[in-house]
């Protein structure tokens, strides 16, 4: 197994969280891990947004198809 050195102060950290919930301090560290990669996923979502919103002409564009694919709403299937 690969050996990843980390700080003092985040091993402290590890440690106390391992103590108040019973976890190993690998299952935490995948925790965090798996969150800080949802986080950086959604930050990247919301840039593009942003660039998206920003582009007035793609902006319309999107408009466009949302009004398309707003129909299939009254499609008449039973939810």
């Amino acid at each position: 197994m690969p050996v990843t050195r980390i700080s003092e102060e985040a091993l402290n950290m590890l440690k106390e969280i391992a103590c108040l919930t019973g976890e190993s301090r690998q299952e935490i560290l995948l925790k965090a891990l798996e969150a800080y990669k949802r986080q950086r996923f959604l930050e990247q979502a919301n840039a593009a947004f942003a660039a998206l919103r920003a582009d007035s002409e793609e902006w319309e564009l999107e408009q466009e198809e949302r009004k398309v694919w707003d129909v299939t709403l009254n499609d008449g299937l039973d939810r």
